[in-house]
């Protein structure tokens, strides 16, 4: 494998990982409530995100759209790897 296709694969992995870490983080934030110390103030930080992107309008559409193209899939290629 050429070294460009590790670098890739890692940093494939290093997404999965911090997606499912953030997913992690907001059910928790729900069922404990607050900030939680490794992870902080996860939902906070997403409703302002999101807050930001819909006070800009079609920017913030445009925003969101790439957003969920580049991590639209993730799992999937994950699998494919395997």
């Amino acid at each position: 494998m050429d070294m460009f296709g590790h670098v890739k694969n890692v940093v494939r992995e290093l997404i999965d990982i911090s997606l499912v870490l953030i997913a992690l983080a907001i059910v928790l934030s729900v069922l404990v409530g607050g900030s939680l110390p490794f992870f902080g103030n996860v939902v906070t930080n997403l409703t302002d995100l999101v807050g930001k992107l819909g006070s800009n309008g079609l920017v913030g559409l445009i925003v969101l759209g790439v957003i969920l193209w580049l991590l639209s899939g993730r799992s999937s290629t994950a699998v494919a790897r395997k």
